[in-house]
């Protein structure tokens, strides 16, 4: 997938999200706690290897802001707008990787509740991903002196991505089963995949904990991950 020319993408892209209808209908309480699509202030604790806070503002029943933090300073900023036919995400930010590399990641994005068309396929709530990258960073290389060093070397990209994002609730239970998938491909021969896995439990009507178990690898490295989080929604 060759994917060049950010100025005419992006525009295409927001053009698709806003011609859908604005939302209405199910409100954010009266969806599961783990849906994407949902628009709500919260505040949550996690740790995966290092301690994170994350958090989410919003704004009214469309639009959100939302954040997240780690100790070792990598962090994620974006914002939701939500609309009938799904939500549409903006996120920038910085992953930093066991070798020395970096990656700055700005993206665009959506999920889109099969749900709304009637589809729950052995009780699953599926999400489809799909949206639009891009990538500046620093990427370990093996140096060419046939050492063992690595040197770093500077990579920008163009890439599309392609996803799903899947709930499993427990019928007469609190607990869920949660899992997640994609693939990306861009410019320069740039190639992405993750995956992953995890439990959630609803303590009330304001709080829920998770576990969970996430591969992911691109150009850039791998970052692997396995945690859990516990969220407290206002």
């Amino acid at each position: 997938m060759q994917l060049t020319n950010k100025r005419l993408i992006v525009p295409v892209i927001i053009s698709g999200a806003l011609s859908l209808t604005c939302v209405k209908g199910v409100k954010a309480d009266e969806k599961h706690h783990e849906d994407p699509t949902r628009i709500v202030t919260k505040l949550g604790v996690g740790y995966s290897d290092v301690a994170s806070v994350s958090g989410s503002l919003g704004l009214d029943e469309a639009r959100m802001i939302n954040a997240r933090v780690n100790e070792e300073g990598e962090w994620r900023l974006g914002g939701s707008w939500l609309f009938d036919i799904g939500i549409i995400n903006f996120n920038f930010s910085r992953t930093d990787y066991d070798d020395g590399g970096h990656k700055n990641n700005y993206s665009i994005g959506t999920y889109v509740p099969l749900s709304y068309f009637g589809i729950e396929p052995a009780g699953w709530m599926v999400f489809p991903t799909a949206g639009y990258s891009y990538n500046d960073g620093e990427l370990a290389q093996p140096a060419e002196d046939g050492s063992d060093d690595y040197v770093m070397m500077r990579s920008t990209n163009h890439a599309g991505y392609i996803g799903m994002f899947g709930v499993r609730p427990f019928e007469g239970t609190k607990w869920s089963m949660i899992g997640l998938m994609g693939v990306g491909a861009g410019s320069g021969g740039y190639s992405s995949y993750w995956g992953g896995a995890g439990l959630s439990y609803k303590l009330n009507d304001k709080a829920s904990f998770n576990m969970f178990g996430i591969l992911s690898e691109d150009d850039f490295g791998t970052n692997n991950k396995l945690g859990g989080s516990f969220t407290y929604q206002f």
